[in-house]
């Protein structure tokens, strides 16, 4: 599948110049190609690039002044089958390498370690990727997709209370389940056509039978349509935009089109 991406980018900056790190490329892997692509940044200072987590995608350290304004055009082949969780082998923990490791530990949206005593009640005798699909089931079962019923605030936690949230809390619940279930689990940024409202489309992936699994608990982005950004923890690590002072948001828009 080729999509073709478009995104643009308007904030004002309030107070005295300040340092914000970008994160919209999307990211150069095995199962999706870049075809072209232009990132544009409007700024009197020099851009650094930065690797992303785990050497995925890449960051751009800008220093903004005034306002924040950037534009990204690309193209990009996913090169990616669907596969069916359910029969993939479990690796035991002890068997992970450790860079996996991370994916099994509570962090600050996935509080993992409150959530094990209610994934041994409710799914047990399940493991690998059986439990994984039980997991995606019932986050996609149990919440209602619901535009600004969550904050930038809000964790799995607060989610697994409420019921409801957007793609970001679907990815922060079921990854937070996951790792409760010791199966490593990580936060995916990434482009989707399909997805209502347009915007940067956040999704889980899971460590399966020595793959990661890219898994949409919200249903609007098949495995096969979805471009990474970037992967990490949770919403700290694949933010598009973290500011270390204060903007204001001016204009947004973000186009996801098949070809």
């Amino acid at each position: 599948m080729r999509l073709e991406i478009a995104v643009d980018l308007d904030y004002a900056i309030v107070g005295p110049p300040t340092d914000v790190l970008l994160q919209i490329e999307a990211a150069a892997m095995p199962d999706q190609r870049i075809e072209s692509e232009a990132l544009t940044i409007w700024s009197d200072s020099p851009i650094a690039a930065v690797a992303g987590e785990d050497g995925i995608g890449q960051r751009c350290w800008i220093r903004a002044d005034n306002w924040l304004k950037a534009e990204y055009r690309a193209v990009v082949e996913v090169n990616r089958t669907i596969v069916d969780l359910a029969p993939l082998a479990p690796t035991p923990v002890r068997d992970l390498a450790g860079g996996l490791v991370p994916y099994l530990l509570p962090s600050r949206y996935c509080q993992s370690d409150r959530l094990e005593g209610f994934v041994r009640r409710e799914f047990a005798g399940l493991e690998g990727g059986a439990l994984a699909a039980a997991l995606a089931a019932w986050v996609a079962d149990s919440l209602e997709y619901r535009s600004n019923s969550s904050s930038g605030e809000t964790t799995a936690l607060d989610t697994f209370a409420s019921r409801s949230g957007v793609c970001r809390d679907y990815a922060h619940l079921l990854v937070a389940l996951a790792r409760a279930g010791e199966i490593p689990a990580r936060c995916v940024a990434g482009y989707a056509p399909g997805v209502e409202p347009p915007d940067f489309h956040a999704v889980a992936e899971l460590w399966l039978d020595g793959a990661w699994r890219l898994v949409d608990a919200t249903g609007m982005a098949p495995a096969d349509t979805i471009a990474r950004i970037c992967v990490g923890r949770d919403a700290t690590d694949i933010a598009f935009m973290t500011v270390f002072g204060m903007a204001n948001f001016v204009h947004q828009s973000v186009r996801v089109t098949r070809l």
